[in-house]
């Protein structure tokens, strides 16, 4: 084991100890809690760039190390051990988390320079930062699951940041609890797979819970319905990540926590966090495939169902959306609908290629929309804004970065290469294509809604209402410490797609652990062009319909007219309101629990509490019935008894008073008696 590994706990370690700090400065300590963050998460960056290098060119790389947390019993068997892992997967994680993280500390810096709580802030993203590096570099359930409830916990914090807003209050709550739901799936099925492979340690020199025999022992236990335990165990991991990464039908929380500051979306809900569920997915992801040679394993088929399922349905909910970061959010469920889709059909290197290209343009996206927002003074309807090219050129130049890598544009930005690899896993799954026509449609939703946000935000001659900033205080561009992360996000945007390209395919062959060769003459392949005309007349078609639509509203004078108010058969009313999802919840779930708590309210305090006050009064009455037996019995009894033992010891102590006079006389009276008797008894006889 190289030695240098044994020191990356400091990854996660630096923004804790950060945070820690932090939340013992002053409110006024501004600099210094900034600095902090920021401070400890870039030495982060470089240790992770460190751990890269270290597993570039390296076929197969995989260092461990291991910890005792606590001995509970004889054996190694009896020792829970925490550690963590050094191979492409924990890596490459490291160093996005890590780099896309500072940025948006950076960028922070001058979209809540304002706030007077800038020193919390700060202290919590340091919190999520440590948490999030913990949780992609554990090498055990455990402690990828308290890094993961830290997660969870940091993102409570972060979404009610602004507590004073009953919408980010709820939000937060909302948020909590959704996920909840899914990590009580996720600690059945850690629990359940611990339990059959005595170990929680995914890798230990080939005694891990996904190694051989291991492994082996959860593919042969037999569950319910006949399916192995491997496979139930996949499913609750999968819920687990459902929740935590939005998808159907647990995604509800996320657009609601765009309550929180814009750099909390962009680094939780776009970049890093939501993309948790996803990472959990491709490390057990030996686990989800055992027991089948052809990927059709069950898990992996409702994966496949689940990630294109939520892909379409989330688009198309964006598409009707005013809100510039929740046509966002929308956004995000969709495109981590694809990665789930694109793990279970393709593998794990298809679908983190497309986690990775995703985190840096939804970064830049959120960030442009904070841009956005800082400019136009708060305002976050599209409709009411326009013409902010004029005013924000850069916001503007690099926003359309991430907008045309979001869509897929073909081959010059990197989400069209990761799309891409998706869709080519999609149509070769045997098991379905249905899911393969769900993300085409997606695609061309996807380019839709893009253009759509872009031409009534940028477009136009101008903000479409006084509230986006006209009149005496027009919008703004943003300040460079808040643009600057902006060009850089867009060039990797860009740039991460030619890492990825048929004719090079370097980021797939360093996560699957194979060589790499360069051959252009798959870049020109019938194979590639042949499905990918399909995507490509999807993108252009969807961005056609787009400006198309939008371009004319976006010229004219007046308030805003939405074109989808002519779709047929209420559809625009349908996809405005979420398909209204969150009301059907209100109507059963939420109502039925709020059933059962009203009956288990009335259940506490007529029942439980009437029987309580039952026994209450009962044991009081038979306290009074003690009293007046021990008072009127008892103690009358024993008490008079004492007074008159009392009264003779009084009379009897006349005679014992000490005066030797009264003893002598008292003697002779008793000897005179004795006498007397004596003589009268002899003369008798």
């Amino acid at each position: 084991m190289d030695t240098w590994v044994k020191w990356m706990w400091l990854i996660p370690a630096l923004p804790l100890v950060a945070a820690g700090v932090t939340a013992l400065l002053p409110r006024r300590a501004r600099a210094a809690s900034a600095g902090l963050a920021i401070g400890g998460l870039a030495v982060s960056l470089v240790l992770s760039v460190a751990a890269f290098i270290q597993t570039v060119g390296q076929v197969g790389i995989r260092q461990t190390v291991r910890i005792p947390w606590f001995v509970f019993g004889p054996g190694e068997e009896g020792v829970l051990w925490l550690g963590w892992v050094l191979d492409p997967l924990s890596a490459s994680m490291l160093v996005m988390v890590s780099g896309v993280g500072l940025l948006i500390f950076l960028y922070s810096l001058g979209y809540m320079a304002r706030d007077p709580n800038f020193t919390r802030f700060f202290c919590f993203l340091s919190l999520f930062a440590g948490a999030m590096l913990g949780l992609v570099m554990s090498n055990s359930l455990v402690g990828l699951f308290i890094c993961w409830e830290l997660v969870g916990l940091a993102s409570y914090l972060l979404i009610g940041f602004w507590f004073h807003k009953p919408e980010a209050a709820a939000a937060a709550r909302k948020a909590f609890i959704t996920t909840r739901v899914g990590d009580l799936a996720f600690l059945l099925g850690l629990v359940w797979l611990y339990g059959l492979t005595g170990t929680q340690l995914f890798y230990d020199g080939g005694q891990g819970c996904l190694e051989g025999p291991g492994l082996q022992r959860v593919v042969m236990e037999t569950a319910l319905w006949g399916w192995s335990a491997s496979q139930w165990i996949g499913l609750l991991l999968f819920a687990g990540a459902a929740g935590k990464s939005g998808q159907l039908p647990l995604h509800v929380w996320l657009p609601d926590a765009m309550e929180g500051p814009t750099p909390v979306s962009a680094l939780i809900h776009a970049a890093t966090m939501v993309a948790a569920g996803v990472f959990l997915m491709a490390r057990v992801f030996p686990l989800l495939q055992a027991g089948s040679d052809d990927g059709g394993t069950a898990v992996l088929t409702v994966m496949a169902w689940v990630g294109a399922l939520t892909a379409v349905f989330a688009a198309s909910v964006a598409v009707a959306q005013t809100d510039i970061k929740r046509i966002l959010a929308y956004s995000t469920i969709s495109q981590l609908g694809y990665m789930m889709l694109g793990l279970a059909t393709g593998g794990v290197a298809v679908g983190m290629f497309h986690l990775l290209t995703h985190a840096f343009f939804k970064a830049l996206l959120f960030l442009g929309a904070g841009s956005v927002i800082h400019g136009c003074h708060d305002e976050q309807d599209i409709r009411r804004m326009g013409g902010l090219r004029k005013w924000m050129p850069v916001t503007f130049l690099t926003y359309t970065v991430g907008m045309l890598a979001l869509a897929g544009f073909p081959v010059l930005f990197s989400g069209f290469w990761s799309k891409e690899e998706i869709l080519h896993a999609a149509h070769a799954w045997p098991v379905s294509t249905v899911p393969f026509w769900l993300a085409l449609a997606g695609v061309f939703l996807t380019a839709f809604y893009m253009t759509r946000q872009v031409v009534l935000v940028f477009g136009g001659q101008g903000p479409r209402h006084a509230g986006a900033g006209e009149g005496s205080h027009p919008p703004h561009e943003s300040p460079p410490v808040m643009t600057v992360p902006l060009v850089v996000l867009a060039a990797f945007s860009v740039l991460l797609g030619f890492v990825g390209t048929p004719a090079w395919p370097w980021i797939q062959s360093y996560l699957e652990g194979a060589t790499v060769s360069v051959d252009w003459g798959r870049l020109f392949s019938g194979e590639l062009w042949g499905l990918a005309a399909l995507s490509v007349v999807g993108v252009l078609g969807g961005m056609g319909l787009g400006l198309w639509l939008y371009g004319r509203v976006a010229r004219s004078a007046g308030e805003f007219q939405e074109p989808l108010t002519a779709l047929p058969a209420g559809l625009y009313p349908a996809l405005r309101d979420k398909f209204w999802v969150d009301e059907i919840y209100g109507w059963t779930v939420i109502s039925w629990l709020r059933t059962v708590a009203h009956w288990c309210d009335r259940l506490d305090r007529w029942v439980w509490n009437g029987m309580v006050q039952a026994v209450a009064l009962l044991t009081e009455a038979m306290a009074v019935l003690t009293r007046v037996t021990d008072e009127g019995v008892v103690n009358a009894g024993f008490d008079g008894a004492c007074s008159g033992l009392r009264a003779q010891g009084r009379r009897l102590s006349l005679w014992n008073n000490g005066r030797v006079q009264r003893s002598l006389a008292l003697m002779a009276a008793v000897v005179a008696v004795l006498v007397t008797w004596w003589v009268w008894g002899g003369s008798g006889r």
